[in-house]
């Protein structure tokens, strides 16, 4: 028999209790924070307003302290092909086709000159991408994940992180879903197994800190 909610936290100390330490070279990766989730004529549109404010203080955080910022989105030409069975899976998918609006930055959250851009067509940011040689290369430990959703994207990127030996900090005011029940759920899954989970403010006190001990989790 399953667990009571409330028996849940206790249920899972003494097997899922480690924590990652926040490392010396950091990037801020903001995952497909595009239109198509804050346009309410959108099939995915998400009301994550809130976390768009959030990603815009934490990327002002991260120019402030020099780190690497690195900006996902999601493209397919027109037939989808190279979406593969994702793009069969989630036929909303269709709103990322080559030159769609939709699958533009917002105005208030733009790269700059310098910043990275990574085209994918997968949950990942890391699947079939050159992010790991980008962090590689700019000697990247630790990386601060932001954007959406947090069931998906946000999710398949800290897991490949981990797993590629870039210790994930999701930021859980800067991700975002269409319910908050599967957000809530991620998060707490991610702070078990695969992730830090942080606040903002956390986020953002590590950024100007330079810290590189481990921080209370905010899950």
């Amino acid at each position: 028999m399953a667990q009571e909610d409330g028996d849940l936290r206790a249920n899972y100390v003494g097997a899922f209790d480690g924590r990652l330490s926040f490392g010396e070279r950091p990037a801020l990766l903001i995952v497909d924070f595009v239109i198509a989730y804050l346009d309410k004529a959108s099939p995915l549109y998400a009301n994550v307003e809130d976390a768009l404010e959030s990603n815009i203080r934490l990327l002002a955080a991260a120019r402030a302290a020099g780190i690497p910022v690195i900006f996902t989105n999601v493209v397919y030409e027109k037939d989808g092909a190279d979406g593969g069975l994702f793009f069969k899976k989630i036929p909303s998918l269709r709103v990322f086709v080559k030159g769609s609006p939709l699958g533009a930055f917002p105005p208030s959250l733009q790269p700059m000159d310098g910043d990275h851009v990574i085209s994918k067509q997968f949950a990942s940011a890391f699947f079939g991408t050159s992010l790991s040689d980008i962090l590689t290369t700019a000697a990247v430990d630790t990386l601060l994940i932001t954007g959406l959703s947090t069931s998906g994207c946000v999710r398949a990127t800290a897991l490949d992180a981990l797993q590629s030996g870039f210790a994930p900090f999701v930021v859980r005011d800067a991700c975002g879903d269409r319910h908050s029940a599967p957000h809530e759920a991620n998060l707490f899954d991610l702070q078990a197994k695969y992730a830090e989970v942080v606040s903002e403010g956390t986020a953002i006190e590590l950024l100007q800190s330079g810290a590189s001990s481990s921080p209370e989790t905010q899950d």
